[in-house]
């Protein structure tokens, strides 16, 4: 198995980018699997009026494909976001601990390494997010389920904060043997309610 642990400055700049929205209500869109120019072309509208995020180069004559039902952002402090009708995924590949190359007799020792590197990762989301409305993790009776129904499923941690109109969700991936898990990390996503929900 193999490590790196590297500063949290992306996902400082990437929690407090989310920080910043405080009612996600009006980012959600229809959640009906929809592709191509017409609905990610809303998207960029609904997302950019609602944010102020900067999205990827876009006019009239830009060729959005048929199959694409996304759109990227830039925030201020220059976080990209890949955004969806249902939900916000930040890019911040070059932060925090993660493990790779893992091997079966690696699993305890990702297990370990995730239990060590998870209280400051969740301390910095609190900080910037608050108290969350849920925390858990896979060692309590019922966890997969707890928060609700499947949302515990490949997760070792999981913590749930809940703004107006989303989820944010701060998790850890479960490292497993069969099947055998690549990489493992402490990663958090924006799950978006439906719009007019």
């Amino acid at each position: 198995m193999k490590t790196l642990d590297r500063p949290l400055d992306d996902d400082d700049r990437a929690m407090a980018d989310l920080a910043d929205v405080r009612d996600w209500r009006r980012l959600g869109g229809p959640h009906a699997g929809e592709t191509g120019p017409v609905p990610v072309r809303k998207l960029i509208k609904r997302v950019g009026s609602a944010t102020g995020w900067k999205p990827w180069p876009v006019n009239r004559k830009t060729v959005i494909d048929d199959q694409l039902d996304g759109w990227g952002f830039l925030t201020r402090r220059r976080t990209e976001m890949a955004v969806y009708d249902d939900q916000i995924l930040p890019h911040s590949p070059f932060s925090g601990w993660v493990a790779f190359a893992i091997a079966p007799d690696d699993v305890a020792a990702a297990e370990a390494g995730l239990d060590e590197h998870w209280p400051v990762k969740f301390e910095l989301a609190r900080r910037h997010w608050g108290q969350p409305t849920y925390v858990g993790s896979d060692n309590q009776p019922g966890f997969v389920d707890e928060w609700a129904p499947g949302a515990g499923t490949s997760r070792r941690h999981l913590a749930v904060w809940s703004p107006p109109g989303a989820q944010i969700h701060l998790y850890s991936v479960k490292p497993m043997k069969d099947p055998l898990s690549v990489s493992v990390g402490i990663n958090y996503a924006v799950y978006l309610d439906e719009e007019g929900s």
